[in-house]
């Protein structure tokens, strides 16, 4: 009998521990996601006096909360760039920048909260009809993404141009 009230106390207790203490864990969804957004058009071509710029795959990569749809952080272009020299010379490619423009030809600022990140190093030395490829990564303003602002890119080429010469000089050494 002694046994029997044990037992039986022991299985009410262990009964009410199981199914009186669950807990329910409640699975949130995540408050941000990346969101992925392609330029229209995605391939653009231009000629310049000493340049052609061909950009490709240009997409608008963002964090975004989920709930109020708000960029979180600073949208960043990515995509490819080609650079062909059109000169009889050689030319020193030392960066390229990028400039956000709307329709009326006006620069779409940054906030003051975003990262700005409008210029891209290149450096290559390109020789006459020779092209230079490249990744493209640099931030775009919040403004163009969210308003949709942007109407045109304007790229500037930063170069060193012809008369540049180069010589080669090779020096004869040795480790003893």
């Amino acid at each position: 009998m002694y046994y029997t009230k044990i037992f039986t106390i022991l299985a009410v207790s262990l009964a009410v521990g199981f199914l009186g203490c669950t807990t329910d864990k409640k699975v949130e969804a995540p408050k941000q996601e990346r969101v992925e957004k392609s330029l229209v058009p995605p391939k653009a071509e231009v000629m310049g006096k000493n340049f052609a710029v061909l950009l490709n795959d240009l997409k608008v990569s963002m964090m975004v909360d989920t709930a109020s749809k708000e960029i979180i952080d600073t949208p960043t272009l990515r995509g490819n760039i080609k650079v062909t020299n059109k000169t009889k010379g050689l030319l020193d490619i030392q960066a390229v920048t990028l400039e956000y423009l709307d329709e009326a030809g006006k620069p779409i600022a940054y906030k003051p909260s975003e990262k700005m990140s409008k210029v891209y190093p290149f450096w290559k030395t390109l020789k006459p009809e020779e092209t230079a490829e490249g990744n493209l990564d640099t931030t775009i303003p919040g403004n163009a993404v969210k308003a949709k602002a942007l109407s045109k890119i304007q790229i500037d080429l930063v170069y060193v141009p012809s008369p540049l010469s180069r010589d080669t000089l090779i020096l004869s050494e040795k480790v003893e």
